[in-house]
């Protein structure tokens, strides 16, 4: 009898699962779509002035690959970059000098803004620093990338005008990240995915929607929004600044475009299992609130959606259980189903599709061990910086 009543409610968590992803199929914003690429565009008979600002602490690894790149931007209005050295102790100004004689192009500013007063992350100091200097120039639009980020020589132009065509506040395409290793083609398509799964990118770019995200390593910005936001002083303290700015300027009533790239690239490398685990897990449990209850809720999600329907299908062939198996193969299927077009767009073979639920209960350790590092004092920590979880540090508003 007990043995039936397991077997039972097993059956009903594998019908959970299977209900849950028909739920994220059907109406989840299509999430798994990779078909939201810059929209329909015109280009401007004038146009706007840009500033482009690059925070850069210890970049001089991945600088010489996306540096020449803004420098080199084919963009019809006047246009400089600055970049922030933010304390870097591997010569990254100098070469940025160094770079910007050797290339030419577009005009380089190199400054460095000090160490961040308590209460701000690093990399939010550094964008602080840039947008000052910037906005001596009375920029139209504000250009917020990261330091390991080579764009294409039309990005720009292409951001510039999307925004324009389409009236948008900000406009932040998802670089396309290095997949060389096999750890980077098992866990960086699944990162997208689940950020996408998340933030559905069609129902960020609705007018009036609550969905809220931006992706921090191409942010173009326009810059009376930025003021009217308050970016960055507004979200100062946050980890995880790209959605913290979007939501910013959603509650200015800004107007938000987020897709994926098609010639905004990552160069940053991620060969080992433990990079890719620093990378996910400094800013994991930063996307909890820090909160012990949202934790537990996001591994028993997790499992439920991501483990449940392969267990399923193998105790169901294992003890014969017809229901058990055709629930567990149907949610099997569908997961695979939805991760095919992710892989398409980075160009994986489909292989990998059906070890999602691996790929799942990798992240879902990578959650927890960010919680842990956390409660050891360790979490969010990034290039030797620790930073406190957002209601210990000090207000200054």
């Amino acid at each position: 009898m007990g043995h039936t009543a397991q077997v039972s409610a097993f059956v009903w968590i594998a019908a959970v699962s299977l209900a849950a992803w028909l739920w994220l199929l059907l109406a989840q914003g299509m999430f798994w779509r990779t078909d939201v690429r810059l929209p329909p565009r015109r280009e401007p008979r004038a146009w706007p002035s840009v500033c482009v600002v690059v925070p850069a602490r210890d970049e001089a690894e991945v600088l010489p690959r996306s540096l020449p790149s803004l420098l080199a931007q084919d963009y019809p209005g006047r246009a400089e970059v600055f970049l922030v050295d933010d304390g870097s102790s591997d010569g990254t100004g100098e070469l940025a000098r160094e770079l910007a004689e050797r290339c030419g192009g577009l005009p380089l500013t190199v400054g460095s803004p000090g160490e961040p007063p308590a209460g701000w992350t690093g990399k939010l100091w550094a964008v602080r620093h840039g947008i000052a200097l910037a906005r001596a120039r009375e920029p139209e639009y504000l250009l917020l990338t990261d330091a390991d980020i080579a764009h294409a020589p039309d990005s720009l132009r292409g951001l510039v005008s999307a925004a324009l065509s389409g009236g948008f506040d900000v406009v932040s395409q998802m670089a396309r990240l290095r997949v060389e290793s096999l750890w980077e083609r098992l866990v960086v398509p699944a990162f997208v995915y689940f950020f996408a799964q998340l933030y559905p990118f069609r129902w960020i770019g609705r007018r009036g929607g609550r969905t809220a995200a931006a992706a921090g390593g191409c942010v173009l910005l326009r810059t009376e929004t930025a003021v009217r936001a308050r970016i960055p002083d507004a979200i100062r303290h946050a980890v995880i600044d790209d959605v913290a700015l979007a939501r910013a300027v959603k509650k200015t009533g800004g107007h938000i475009w987020l897709g994926l790239a098609e010639s905004v690239d990552s160069v940053r490398p991620y060969p080992r299992l433990h990079d890719l685990w620093r990378m996910v897990s400094r800013s994991a449990y930063a996307q909890l609130r820090h909160n012990p209850l949202l934790l537990l809720g996001t591994v028993a999600g997790l499992a439920l959606v991501y483990l449940v329907p392969p267990v399923a299908l193998i105790a169901g062939l294992g003890s014969g259980d017809g229901a058990l198996m055709l629930l567990g193969a149907g949610g099997w299927l569908v997961m695979t189903g939805t991760y095919v077009p992710m892989l398409r767009y980075y160009r994986q073979p489909l292989w990998l599709a059906p070890v999602l639920p691996f790929t799942a209960f990798l992240y879902l350790l990578m959650t927890v061990g960010s919680a842990v590092q956390h409660y050891r004092g360790r979490g969010a920590a990034w290039k030797g910086r620790t930073y406190a979880r957002p209601d210990t540090v000090p207000d200054e508003s």
